[in-house]
């Protein structure tokens, strides 16, 4: 089971490998390089701290081992998500997961209206991610496939939706 749980300074070598050049090949920056890894890791506990929270970067950890970074971001007039998964644990759901887990958080705990999120054309198994967690496409914009997602009417509809949000440390 997928556990999100907040970063330490301890994640930088496992952040490197996520951040990958296979895993960053349709993001908007290239892979981190261990200076990078430390610094993201030390600004994920920073903004961790803040109050009030405006960015949850959130690692998702299966058995121990940290598979992807999940961000939700609140700085913004709709708050939108983005995600990355280390390359070698692709294909078998652990980004749906965490992604049913992170709008647990966002619709549930912090009540938001709606969450946004976007992917490369040229990635469709990340279109497919946000698809099965429920995003709705909503166009293009910079290059990107956009979506969006309201929570559900009811409470109960999320929960089965979600499986409740299972965090650590947040």
């Amino acid at each position: 089971m997928i556990v999100l749980r907040e970063l330490t300074r301890n994640d930088s070598a496992a952040l490197q490998r996520i951040y990958s050049p296979e895993s960053t090949r349709f993001l908007q920056r290239g892979p981190m390089d261990a200076a990078e890894a430390r610094s993201a890791a030390r600004d994920a506990v920073a903004s961790a701290a803040q109050s009030p929270r405006t960015l949850y970067t959130l690692g998702f950890d299966f058995d121990g081992d940290l598979l992807g970074i999940i961000k939700l971001c609140l700085d913004r007039p709709v708050a939108a998500l983005g995600y990355i998964l280390r390359a070698d644990t692709w294909g078998k759901g652990h980004a749906t997961e965490a992604v049913l887990r992170i709008l647990a958080l966002g619709f549930g705990h912090l009540g938001l209206p709606e969450i946004h999120a976007k992917h490369h054309p040229d990635n469709p198994a990340s279109g497919r991610v946000l698809l099965k967690a429920g995003f709705v496409p909503t166009g293009e914009h910079a290059g990107f496939t956009t979506y969006a997602i309201r929570p559900p009417q009811t409470a109960s509809g999320l929960r089965s939706r979600t499986q409740g949000p299972t965090t650590r440390g947040g």
